[in-house]
């Protein structure tokens, strides 16, 4: 049987319009092998090349990956500088594959943490790309849901105490223009690899009506045909977002 009789089926015409990837398993995936933890992600950037890809061809609108959280700065110092030095790299050898795809990157998170030589590349990296529109790839780094909540409540805050928002006006619209992701259309579908059965701080306002998919391959072996098999699941499900299935179909003009 042929590589592509195997991939799982995809309906082009009901993509998830914005995929979240919580990209766990690296770590695990080299203690398996008996290699340091640097060794693992790097695999695991070769997974981020292909996933990125592949929502590319397919026609994703928005891909949104973990890379980084805030609370990943608690992790010891090699580590931490191994994955900045992935970072810059993949910024690298990807800028021309990046443009000529068309594909406008942004970030998500706090950037001051960034190294600074790190900070700088994404920083040309996401100006280059700012008029690109085939699709939108976000790097949540040094990013956490909370902490990106707290920012928002702040800098409403402050708007009101200088007499620029009326607290009246306050409505999940507006909150939602406050945090990182403001402009992007909340995820339709958050994948988890590595497992695990948690979305660890991750877009928590913006996926209360997500799709959530777990996978049990650690990051470094998540395929292309391992999303389509998480797109395919996601086109399975009755997305309702509190109404009912009557309700449903009365919105689309379908009948029994």
């Amino acid at each position: 049987m042929s590589k592509k009789r195997n991939n799982p089926k995809v309906d082009r015409k009901r993509l998830p319009i914005h995929i979240g990837i919580i990209m766990d398993g690296n770590g695990r995936w080299a203690k398996l092998r008996g290699l340091d933890r640097t060794r693992g992600h790097r695999a695991g950037s070769k997974a981020v090349r292909a996933v990125v890809k592949a929502c590319r061809s397919l026609g994703v609108s928005n891909l949104t990956l973990f890379a980084f959280s805030a609370q990943n700065w608690g992790r010891p110092p090699e580590e931490i500088r191994a994955l900045m030095d992935l970072l810059a790299e993949f910024i690298v050898r990807e800028w021309q594959e990046i443009m000529d795809r068309d594909i406008r990157v942004i970030n998500l998170g706090e950037l001051r943490r960034v190294p600074k030589d790190v900070r700088r590349r994404l920083q040309s990296l996401m100006e280059a790309t700012r008029k690109n529109r085939s699709m939108t790839l976000a790097l949540a780094l040094s990013y956490g849901a909370r902490e990106e909540i707290t920012r928002a409540a702040k800098n409403l805050g402050r708007r009101m105490q200088a007499g620029k928002l009326d607290p009246q006006d306050l409505d999940p619209g507006v909150f939602s223009g406050a945090l990182y992701t403001s402009g992007l259309p909340d995820p339709d579908l958050i994948i988890r690899t590595g497992g695990e059965r948690r979305i660890s701080n991750f877009l928590l306002w913006q996926s209360a009506y997500a799709e959530l998919y777990f996978s049990k391959k650690l990051w470094p072996d998540f395929t292309r045909k391992d999303l389509l098999e998480a797109i395919a699941d996601f086109q399975r499900r009755r997305r309702r977002f509190g109404l009912t299935d009557e309700q449903i179909r009365e919105k689309s003009g379908g009948g029994e």
